[in-house]
């Protein structure tokens, strides 16, 4: 056996007809010439809705999204997370102080010492009940054993030969009745047998089943001749159906609607091929188109654009930078310096006002005595000293 893997077969190219390859390049031309416009509208509508999508749709859809959730959304979050949660845990904590602690010290404290006491009495009452239950059943026991024995001398020494006597009675009466029973239903079984069933049994076999016969073989015939009519009446009516209408109509789909379906077969699956075979190279003309389009715009208006700002307001720009808005802000600035100078001085120059006007009408301020430093580490008298004592502090003079 040969290990080595065969090489694949390629699949072969099924042969076509004369009328495909004449039909198709006439229609690839016509429809290239019909979907080119097509293909570069539809790709400047896609180019165009994009740079809509990008520019204006996805930013008013997120703004109408952050408007959305502002106005329907954050107003429930806010009042479920500072309304609602806040509440409900002030009722859980309300209701837990309110209902469950108290339930709780209730069961403890009160309900289950209630219910133990009441069970030890049920228990003790239960237990005396089953004590008189049981001495007013032993007496009982006692008085219906002697009433049961009696009975049951009543039942054996009289009752039972009463009953034999009454049972061997109505043996003998039942006796005389099914003899007298079995002598009447022979009777009426003879007279019913010779006369209902032996008349009719001649009747059925001598009469009614020859009749039944000849009428069964009469509607047999008849059932075959009205067969046979409508057999006749279809055989002619198939026949005239297919000479008059099955063989016309085999005859036009043969030789008329298979060969022009099979035209037009071909023609729709030229065409659907020469509309995809079209749409792709509309699909590159406008590739191609669109390149060319952005190439020119960026010859026509963004290279030179670019070159003149480069090449002429980059440098008109550096040179009024330089030779005017520095020159314009440093004297904006030294001109803030002398203003924000001149107003400091006449601030000074007002405070000085101020103070000589304060001391032309109250005088100069009296300049404080010099305390040397062995004064003012000097300790208080025994008079000046504040004890609780002296009458000297503010709590304990009179």
């Amino acid at each position: 056996m040969d290990l080595e893997k065969a090489p694949a077969e390629r699949p072969v190219a099924q042969a076509e007809g004369c009328l495909a390859v004449a039909i198709r390049i006439p229609v690839r031309i016509v429809v290239l010439v019909l979907v080119v416009p097509v293909r570069m509208v539809w790709d400047a509508l896609v180019v165009g809705g994009r740079f809509l999508r990008d520019t204006v749709l996805r930013p008013l859809g997120r703004a109408l999204a952050w408007v959305a959730w502002a106005v329907f959304v954050w107003p429930w979050v806010a009042l479920w997370r500072y309304a609602v949660v806040p509440v409900g845990r002030a009722l859980a904590w309300l209701g837990n102080v309110l209902l469950v602690i108290p339930a709780v010290w209730l069961y403890d404290t009160v309900l289950t010492p209630l219910g133990h006491a009441i069970a030890w009495v049920a228990q003790g009452i239960w237990t005396g009940l089953t004590w008189v239950a049981r001495g007013i059943g032993a007496g009982l026991s006692w008085v219906f054993g002697g009433i049961a024995a009696g009975l049951a001398w009543v039942y054996a020494r009289l009752l039972t030969p009463v009953g034999h006597a009454i049972a061997w009675l109505f043996k003998g009466i039942g006796l005389v009745l099914a003899a007298v029973g079995i002598g009447l239903y022979t009777a009426a079984a003879w007279l019913v047998r010779y006369l209902l069933v032996v008349p009719a049994l001649w009747l059925y076999e001598w009469i009614l089943a020859p009749v039944g016969r000849g009428i069964a073989w009469l509607a047999r015939g008849l059932g075959w001749l009205i067969r046979m009519i409508f057999a006749g009446i279809g055989a002619a009516i198939y026949w005239t159906a297919r000479v008059l209408l099955v063989l016309p109509a085999l005859a036009v789909w043969r030789w008329v609607l298979v060969p022009v379906g099979r035209v037009l077969a071909v023609i729709g699956r030229e065409v659907g091929e020469a509309l995809g075979h079209a749409w792709r190279v509309a699909g590159h003309l406008s590739l191609a188109v669109g390149r060319f389009l952005g190439r020119l715009f960026r010859w026509i208006f963004v290279e030179p654009v670019s070159w003149v700002y480069r090449t002429v307001l980059t440098p008109v720009g550096h040179l009024v930078r330089d030779t005017v808005l520095r020159p314009a802000a440093q004297a904006a600035r030294s001109v803030g310096r002398a203003t924000r100078q001149a107003l400091a001085a006449a601030r000074e120059s007002a405070r000085q006002a101020r103070a000589d006007f304060r001391r032309m009408l109250f005088g100069a301020p009296r300049e404080p005595e010099p305390v040397s430093l062995g004064e003012a580490r000097r300790e208080p008298g025994a008079g000046e000293t504040r004890t609780l004592g002296s009458s000297t502090t503010a709590l304990t003079k009179d």
